[in-house]
């Protein structure tokens, strides 16, 4: 058995089981929630392999719950059996104890109101795959956390990783289990997974039977859109294909897939900053899209890393999906939020927004492969920072795919990924 790698939802958890009777993580398949959870359960219920606690759980839920004494309690897969939701709240209500269950799935409930009904009792937490930091290939010498802070102190400074390993990196995702892995052993797990998705998983979550091809075809257009400000018609267009008598899915079906694909936690978009108060622009308010890992989108595409060298234009679009699957677990980490900036008509842009609700904070990011674009880059954050609102940003960074870290004479960062941290 492979040693648990620390993940920095670790913190998160532990914090929550302190305030809260329970914590609920979600996130897609394999990312790592059990082996997470186990790290401070004491007895667990896996109720995809126990047959036996399934069966009781659909008779009695709180008979279950209440059999088990140690806590706090792992129940995996607890979408599986919905009305556990429902007994756990009541449960912890009984104890009135913290810290007592920790639940995990891959899947979302479609009942908002079931997940409603445990507010204040349990803490919803959201887990990604693995950050280059939490795989041990970025030294995080640049915090996000101490940014927002304004306390970073930053000297000139080296990263060890190449444009080559970035693709790498792409390619091959934060799946913990492909740690270790080649990027041939990555393809086949992303294949599997892929066909397990379309085949099975969106059936399943979405409850009625979906065309594995047309799923695959819109999962295909999404990853094409990676990074792309893009509405739901522009991602149906882009799914058509001229050779099907119907050459692609309708509004409502697309619809549907997003709805079941978010829930599984496939789809990750990022939302477009909601600032029309302060700001003096007119602000648009389409989601950036995204699925959860650039492994994914690359594995969809057919792009191995030679493929992406040969298409820069691709490969700048899926380091930025990378560069967001990072930001987005560090800002977890920080109790921070993340967005994107665009104007109306896209006459300024900012790839990312990090915004921590509890005193008004924000870093502004641009992503870029290269030096070549860092001077657009930096004139755009400083642009939204000292004349689109009334507060100016903690730190404007440009997060970028080479070798240097160092602060500019206007203020702003340039962050090599492999540098940049929680």
């Amino acid at each position: 058995m492979k040693a648990y790698k620390p993940r920095l939802v670790d913190g998160v958890l532990r914090d929550g089981l302190s305030a809260m009777g329970a914590c609920a993580i979600e996130g897609p398949r394999a990312c790592g929630k059990t082996a997470t959870a186990r790290q401070m359960a004491t007895d667990e219920i896996l109720l995809d392999v126990d047959r036996e606690a399934r069966a009781l759980a659909q008779v009695d839920p709180r008979l279950l719950l209440s059999s088990r004494k140690r806590t706090p309690l792992l129940i995996d897969e607890w979408q599986l059996e919905p009305e556990l939701w429902n007994a756990v709240r009541r449960e912890i209500d009984n104890r009135g104890k913290k810290g007592q269950f920790i639940l995990t799935g891959s899947a979302s409930l479609p009942r908002d109101d079931v997940r409603h009904a445990g507010s204040g009792r349990i803490a919803q937490i959201t887990m990604r795959p693995m950050t280059l930091f939490e795989q041990g290939w970025s030294s995080g010498a640049l915090s996000l956390g101490a940014l927002l802070a304004g306390t970073q102190v930053l000297e000139s400074e080296h990263s060890e990783l190449a444009l080559l390993d970035y693709v790498d990196r792409i390619v091959i995702g934060g799946w913990p289990e492909l740690l270790e892995a080649t990027v041939d052993e990555a393809r086949y797990f992303l294949e599997s997974y892929i066909s397990t998705l379309v085949h099975h998983d969106i059936s399943e979550v979405s409850e009625a039977k979906r065309d594995p091809r047309k799923v695959r075809r819109f999962l295909l257009a999404y990853a094409q859109l990676s990074a792309h400000p893009a509405s739901l018609s522009t991602i149906i267009s882009r799914a058509a294909d001229t050779d099907d008598e119907d050459p692609s899915p309708g509004r409502l079906a697309a619809a549907a897939y997003v709805d079941a694909l978010r829930r599984m936690w496939i789809i990750d978009d990022v939302e477009a900053w909601n600032v029309s108060l302060r700001s003096k622009a007119r602000l648009g308010k389409t989601e950036k899209r995204h699925l959860v890992d650039p492994s994914l989108a690359a594995s969809l595409m057919g792009c191995g890393p030679q493929r992406l060298l040969g298409d820069l234009s691709t490969l700048g679009f899926l380091f930025e999906s990378l560069v967001t699957r990072d930001v987005r677990v560090y800002a977890n980490a920080n109790r921070a939020s993340v967005y994107h900036y665009r104007e109306h008509e896209g006459h300024l842009e900012v790839d990312l927004i990090v915004e921590r609700i509890e005193d008004g904070s924000w870093i502004g990011i641009e992503v870029k492969l290269g030096s070549q674009q860092i001077d657009e880059a930096a004139a755009s954050l400083l642009k939204v920072s000292e004349t689109r609102l009334g507060m100016p940003a903690s730190a404007l960074l440009v997060v970028t795919a080479t070798d240097y870290a160092y602060r500019r004479q206007d203020g702003v960062y340039v962050v090599p990924l492999g540098l940049f941290g929680p």
